[in-house]
């Protein structure tokens, strides 16, 4: 039970030690057609299977997860997040749900699925 609880505050600690609202955005990769292509490619390999090949929250798997996959399509998605908040979500995870933290990938490649999802919703927008 102590080894159970120490991996929690292991873990607290790590998510504390990281304030994601000061992490620089790489505001000019998120505009780049080649930063969104390597994303695409990225999404494509690591995210379809949940979040759908149209990024809808449809894919294969989103009905056995806990909780709907996120609609990337959705003005209402569009409007509640941030590239920090994204960035974040890649990184730890998104608590409570079934999306897991993805420390396999680099924070290029993080950020570079970010300037895709951020594109395919704006491409989406009504």
């Amino acid at each position: 039970m102590s080894l159970a609880l120490s991996a929690c505050s292991a873990e607290e600690a790590t998510r504390s030690a990281i304030d994601y609202g000061k992490v620089d955005v790489p505001i000019q990769r998120l505009s780049s057609d080649e930063a969104r292509e390597r994303g695409r490619k990225l999404f494509e390999m690591n995210c379809v299977l949940c979040h759908g090949v149209r990024a809808d929250g449809n894919g294969v798997r989103s009905k056995g997860l806990s909780g709907k996959a996120a609609n990337f399509t959705s003005a209402e998605w569009r409007a509640s997040v941030t590239p920090r908040l994204m960035f974040e979500v890649l990184s730890e995870g998104k608590r409570g749900t079934s999306m897991p933290a993805w420390p396999t990938l680099s924070d290029g490649e993080k950020w570079d699925i970010i300037a895709y999802v951020l594109n395919v919703a704006e491409q989406r927008e009504p």
